[in-house]
């Protein structure tokens, strides 16, 4: 990969960890019938995980058996535990990998379909879309939003689903173990959610504020650098600079903010969590120095507890990035449920073959979407006859490119009706009135392909001989 090609790569990366997380989780659902059209791998995923769950519960009832073992001095009982525990290290090792290889493949194979479709529905949507919306916020969806979406289906949706497994499953097994310290372990949940609930509000208003200042930094730089010409004309760099500086330096300061309560939230989770097992096990070892608990319980005990509080303390770090990604999905979501307003109509009228060449406007009037109290055409009457040559000349924003933008049904006018070969194109497929037209743009795009695609672009199945034809003329 080129080093252009990685710089983009981090640029997506650093994108994805500044983006809004969302305050609900339910978005992500709408990930569900990406994830669903792989059954075979996610039902890998599921066993492997289940397997790699069930090894790991199984060390602390060994290590209580080895324990109380050498207590009593079972030498050969002790022999036999130790080879059943590299079978099971060596069970959980295969199973953890298969899981992995599984959850990875989902995760980028979802964003995969996930790209591809949305960039399929961008793609229909017409052009009044994109005059409302800006083309480089649907290119952050693309990339950065779709780069969130993997981090969590391919990695975090698997962290969270082998915590929260061995949380219940470790919690099962601690009070299976010792009812009555699980029920001391079940009072402290309370003493330690609470604070992190609150501080957890004031992270995320934080989070939100430092978002904000990324954007203003974010808007200004791509004011700025798109007008460069104009900056540079009235000699406004200077003032732009310092002006992006205090920009720059108020989102420092809000990402400042959020990372000084992220650290005191962390430090919270921390000694709350520690605090409460270490006060439970003094319990225990009250008991075990009574003799109603064995010093091989209290060990089996304090392996679960320690299991549940670092499985917690796992799912709190995955819930952000959880949330992150609820809020891409549903920025994605939002775009996949846009309905594009020049449509196929149910059934198209077919156009005249070959075309005729007929064109006709009969009293068109249009505004653009960002302009609805501007017309651009006003009661538009033009006639253009087969065979005929019709120069349309005018003043800047007289309305040239508007007729050509209305031909090619980017828009269709609010009043009046346009006919191609006497078919009004709403009555027509959008395609094919496209197909009748050959265009010669004012600025010609090149695209990043050879130049033989690019004149290859508006006839895709065009010889090498038409194209070498094609550039000659």
């Amino acid at each position: 990969m080129s080093e252009s090609a990685n710089t983009v790569a981090e640029a997506i990366e650093e994108e994805a960890l500044r983006r809004t997380k969302s305050r609900a989780v339910r978005p992500i659902l709408g990930l569900i019938p990406f994830v669903l059209s792989y059954k075979g791998m996610l039902s890998g995923a599921f066993v492997m995980l289940v397997v790699a769950t069930l090894s790991t519960l199984a060390f602390p009832v060994a290590a209580r058996r080895v324990m109380d073992a050498i207590s009593e001095g079972d030498v050969q009982f002790i022999d036999q535990y130790f080879l059943v525990l590299i079978l099971v290290a060596a069970l959980l090792g295969i199973s953890s990998a298969a899981r992995f290889y599984f959850v990875s493949w989902i995760g980028e194979r979802v964003v995969a379909d996930l790209r591809s479709a949305v960039y399929d529905h961008v793609t229909r949507l017409s052009p009044a879309f994109f005059e409302t919306m800006r083309t480089g916020e649907v290119l952050s969806r693309l990339t950065a939003d779709t780069t969130l979406i993997k981090t969590v289906v391919g990695s975090s949706a698997s962290i969270a689903l082998r915590n929260m497994f061995l949380f219940f499953g470790a919690a099962t097994m601690m009070t299976y173990t010792s009812p009555g310290l699980s029920g001391l372990v079940l009072l402290a949940i309370p003493v330690i959610m609470l604070p992190l609930i609150v501080f957890g509000r004031w992270v995320r208003r934080l989070s939100r504020l430092s978002q904000d200042r990324i954007a203003d930094t974010s808007a200004f730089g791509g004011e700025t650098l798109n007008a460069m010409q104009t900056v540079q004309a009235f000699n406004h760099e200077a003032i732009d600079r310092s002006s992006f500086a205090q920009t720059v330096e108020a989102s420092f300061i809000a990402a400042r903010s959020r990372i000084q309560a992220r650290s005191v939230l962390t430090a919270l989770v921390m000694f709350l969590g520690l605090s409460s097992v270490f006060g439970v096990l003094w319990v225990g070892a009250q008991e075990v120095i009574t003799g109603t608990m064995t010093g091989g319980e209290l060990l089996q005990f304090t392996l679960y507890a320690l299991m549940a509080a670092m499985s917690m303390a796992a799912l709190s770090e995955v819930w952000g990035d959880v949330q992150m990604a609820a809020g891409a999905t549903e920025r994605l979501m939002e775009l996949l449920h846009i309905e594009p307003e020049i449509k196929v109509p149910a059934n198209p009228v077919a156009l005249p073959e070959p075309s005729l060449g007929d064109l006709r406007f009969e009293n068109v009037g249009f505004s653009y979407p960002t302009r609805p109290d501007v017309s651009a055409l006003d009661g538009l009457n033009l006639s253009v006859r087969p065979g005929e040559t019709v120069a349309i000349v005018g003043p800047s924003g007289a309305g040239k490119s508007t007729l050509f933008q209305l031909l090619l049904r980017f828009f269709d006018p609010q009043s009046g009706r346009i006919q191609l070969d006497g078919v009004a194109l709403p009555d027509g497929d959008p395609s094919e009135v496209r197909r009748r037209f050959a265009l010669v743009p004012q600025e010609t795009v090149v695209f990043g392909m050879s130049a033989r695609e690019n004149i290859r672009y508006g006839r895709p199945d065009a010889s090498d001989e038409e194209v070498r034809a094609a550039a000659k003329a």
